[in-house]
């Protein structure tokens, strides 16, 4: 019997070891900036992982990617890369890593190579909604505040979602631009949420992707900022792809 209670407390110790050991690197989109994944944050931090929140300036692809990387290299053990939005092609692009171990994306961009946010854009499904994005000012993209909400956080708390349409985030024209060279979901294992509700990437594209890059998927309603409105199912995902990799 106490040879029984010593294994079990063994065993737990190895499995609160190994999720110490592994680390989780959160990556936003465009408009936003990281403060978005405090309550995956909190979710994660408190399950036992170590996590970081990368705070990328969005001006340039290539810019993201080494902001991205300098955060894995800071980083002991494995990473398990975690992209929402835009943040899906840097986490593919940077995922190459390697110690990266496995990819997550939420609601977000898996492109292959040679494509952009620009290019995946391009030829939305028919009947898509057309985000409201505002003529480029300076280099610069904003969403109109005034649809911000119905079309990037629908389903967040109605003064979250004005606080994050007022304190939105210059996305450069040229982050859009920036193509992929070598795509890890290929190399990668690979998970997605799917937003059904996302008014920002149709769903369809979100499971084309999902399907292209052979990603274990997992679909919830929820908006575009679905990270933002379901932390909880947000880090349910981020945990099956870490616990995977161990």
């Amino acid at each position: 019997m106490n040879t029984q209670k010593s294994n079990q407390q063994e065993s737990k110790k190895n499995a609160a070891s190994a999720k110490s050991s592994k680390a989780i690197v959160l990556v936003h989109g465009g408009f936003v900036d990281g403060s978005g994944w405090a309550g995956v944050y909190k979710i994660l931090k408190k399950k036992g992982y170590s996590v970081l929140v990368v705070q990328n300036p969005t001006i340039s692809l290539a810019d993201d990617v080494a902001t991205t990387k300098a955060a894995i290299d800071s980083l002991d053990g494995d990473v398990v890369l975690v992209g929402h939005s835009y943040g899906g092609v840097v986490i593919t692009e940077a995922g190459t890593h390697p110690k990266v171990s496995s990819l997550v994306y939420i609601t977000a961009f898996a492109p292959d190579k040679g494509e952009s946010v620009a290019s995946l854009l391009a030829n939305p499904p028919p009947g898509a909604p057309v985000p409201p994005i505002l003529p480029p000012q300076n280099g610069y993209l904003f969403l109109d505040r005034t649809q911000f909400a119905a079309s990037f956080a629908a389903d967040v708390e109605a003064d979250t979602a004005s606080f994050m349409a007022d304190s939105q985030v210059p996305w450069g024209v040229d982050a859009l631009s920036g193509t992929v060279t070598e795509p890890a979901w290929r190399t990668k294992p690979s998970y997605y949420l799917v937003a059904s509700d996302d008014k920002m990437i149709p769903p369809p594209a979100q499971r084309a992707m999902a399907g292209r890059a052979k990603a274990e998927v997992t679909e919830v309603p929820g908006s575009h900022a679905v990270y933002v409105s379901k932390p909880e199912e947000v880090a349910e995902i981020i945990q099956q792809a870490a616990d995977a990799s161990i």
